[in-house]
C-alpha cells in the first residue's frame, strides 16, 4: 500500500512538473547550476591532483634526490624562500656514489643547459631543449625508459664520448620522415653526438616536457658545458619502497661527512622525495575545494529559495485541487507528502543534470591535461544528499500549508 502511494504522489509530482514546465525547468537550473558548480570544480581538482600526482611520481616512491638548494614553489602570491647551499661538487658526488654501500642505485647528474639548440642536417630544434650530463645509473633511478637504442656505458661516461640520448620530441623535431634516430650524427651546440638510445614518450608536466630532453655522459658535460660553481645532483633509488626513510638517513649521514658539515648544524643539502613537489601543490588546491564549495553552497541557498517559492504557488494555484482530494477522503498526511514529493522530485532532477554537467565540466579540463577520466563517486553522492536535503528543506512549509488547507474554503476558493 505504501509503495503504490508513493508511486502515486511521483506520478502526479511529474503530471504537475508538466503541467507548469517552463516554472519547473527554471528552479530545475538552478538547482543544476549549483551542483554543476559543486561537482564540477571538484571533479576539475581531483583532475589535477590525480595529474600532478601520476606526473612528479614517475621517478617512483623508492627515489629521492639530493641537490644543492631546497625547492621553490610560487602560488599566487604564496611561495617558500627557496635556500641555496654551497655547490655539491663532482668529486663529492662521486666520493658519495663510491662510498654508498645500502642497496640502492645511486646516479649522478647536471644540466647543461635549458636553452640548447640541436640539428641534424637541415632540421634543427627551437633553442629550448634541456641537455643534462648524467651517468650510466641516471636513465634507471630518473624513471626514464629507453625505447630504442642503450644508455651509457661507464667507460663512455669516464671518457666524455660524444654520444647522446634524446627525448621523442628532439626526435619529432630532427627526424621528420620518422627515421630511426639511433646511430645519426647530430649536432648539439658546436659538438658533433652520435645517437646511441630515444628514451620513451612521458608527456609534459606543468609546462615542462621531459620529452624535450637530450642526454650526454657526464664527463663530456663537464668539459664543454662547463661552468662556474657547476653543482651536481644526486637520484638514489632504494631496492624497496619500505627502505626509503632508512636510505635518506643513510645518505644524509654520508653526505653530511663528506661535506664536513659540523655536528648539530642543519645540512647543506635538500633531500627531496619524488612526490614532494605534488603534495606540495596538492595541499594549496585545498583552497579551490574550499571555495568551489562555498560558491556551490551559496547557489544551493538561492536554488532553494526558488524551490520553495515555486512550491508556495503550485499551493495556491492547486487550492481547489486540494479541496476536491480533500473532499474525497485524502488525509493530511497524504497531501503533505505529495507535496513533499513532489519538491523532491524536482530537486533530484536537478541535482541529476547538475552532476552530469559538473563531470562533463570537469573532465573537459582533465582532457586539456592529459589526465585521466574522473568520476567522483563522492561528490556525485554528497550532490544526491544535498539536493535531497533542499528539497526536503524548501518543500517542507508549503507541503504543511497545503495539508492545513481547510477543504470548505478550498472548494469555494477561485
Amino acid at each position: 500500500m505504501k509503495n503504490t502511494m508513493v508511486v502515486e504522489n511521483i506520478r502526479i509530482s511529474l503530471n504537475s512538473v508538466r503541467t507548469h514546465l517552463l516554472r519547473t525547468i527554471l528552479t530545475i537550473l538552478i538547482i543544476a547550476f549549483g551542483i554543476m558548480a559543486l561537482v564540477g570544480i571538484l571533479t576539475a581538482t581531483d583532475s589535477i591532483k590525480y595529474y600532478l600526482t601520476q606526473n612528479f611520481t614517475l621517478m617512483g616512491s623508492n627515489t629521492f634526490t639530493i641537490r644543492n638548494r631546497t625547492l621553490q614553489v610560487h602560488i599566487g602570491n604564496q611561495g617558500n624562500k627557496q635556500k641555496i647551499y654551497e655547490p655539491i661538487t663532482y668529486k663529492q658526488a662521486l666520493d658519495f656514489k663510491a662510498k654508498f654501500e645500502f642497496p640502492a642505485t645511486v646516479g649522478v647528474y647536471n644540466v647543461a643547459s635549458g636553452i640548447a639548440t640541436i640539428k641534424y642536417e637541415s632540421n634543427k630544434t627551437n633553442p629550448n631543449v634541456r641537455v643534462f650530463g648524467i651517468d650510466e645509473n641516471y636513465i634507471i633511478t630518473s624513471g626514464d625508459e629507453i625505447d630504442r637504442g642503450r644508455t651509457f656505458t661507464q667507460n663512455e661516461v669516464y671518457s666524455g664520448f660524444n654520444a647522446c640520448i634524446i627525448g621523442s620530441e628532439v626526435k619529432k623535431d630532427l627526424f621528420k620522415h620518422n627515421e630511426d634516430p639511433v646511430g645519426k650524427i647530430i649536432s648539439i651546440g658546436p659538438g658533433k653526438y652520435i645517437v646511441v638510445g630515444l628514451l620513451k614518450e612521458k608527456g609534459s608536466s606543468m609546462g615542462f616536457s621531459g620529452d624535450r630532453s637530450c642526454y650526454i655522459p657526464l664527463n663530456n658535460c663537464r668539459m664543454y658545458f662547463s661552468k662556474p660553481n657547476m653543482s651536481f645532483s644526486i637520484n638514489v633509488m632504494a631496492k624497496k619502497q619500505e627502505l626509503m626513510d632508512a636510505a635518506i638517513g643513510e645518505a644524509t649521514g654520508l653526505l653530511r661527512t663528506i661535506r664536513e658539515d659540523p655536528v648539530g648544524s642543519e645540512s647543506t643539502f635538500e633531500v627531496t622525495k619524488s612526490d614532494n613537489i605534488a603534495k606540495m601543490l596538492i595541499d594549496n588546491i585545498k583552497y579551490v575545494t574550499l571555495a568551489a564549495t562555498f560558491i556551490g553552497l551559496i547557489t544551493l541557498l538561492g536554488a532553494a529559495i526558488g524551490l520553495m517559492n515555486i512550491m508556495l504557488v503550485s499551493v495556491t494555484e492547486r487550492t481547489r485541487e486540494i479541496g476536491i482530494r480533500k473532499a474525497m477522503g485524502a488525509t493530511k498526511r497524504v497531501i503533505r507528502n505529495q507535496f513533499l514529493v513532489e519538491s523532491i522530485v524536482i530537486g533530484q532532477l536537478g541535482g541529476a543534470l547538475g552532476i552530469v554537467l559538473g563531470i562533463l565540466i570537469g573532465n573537459i579540463l582533465s582532457l586539456l591535461m592529459g589526465s585521466a577520466f574522473i568520476v567522483p563517486w563522492v561528490w556525485i553522492f554528497t550532490g544526491i544528499i544535498l539536493c535531497f536535503g533542499v528539497a526536503l528543506t524548501s518543500g517542507i512549509f508549503p507541503a504543511q500549508k497545503a495539508a492545513n488547507l481547510d477543504p470548505i474554503e478550498s472548494l469555494r476558493y477561485e
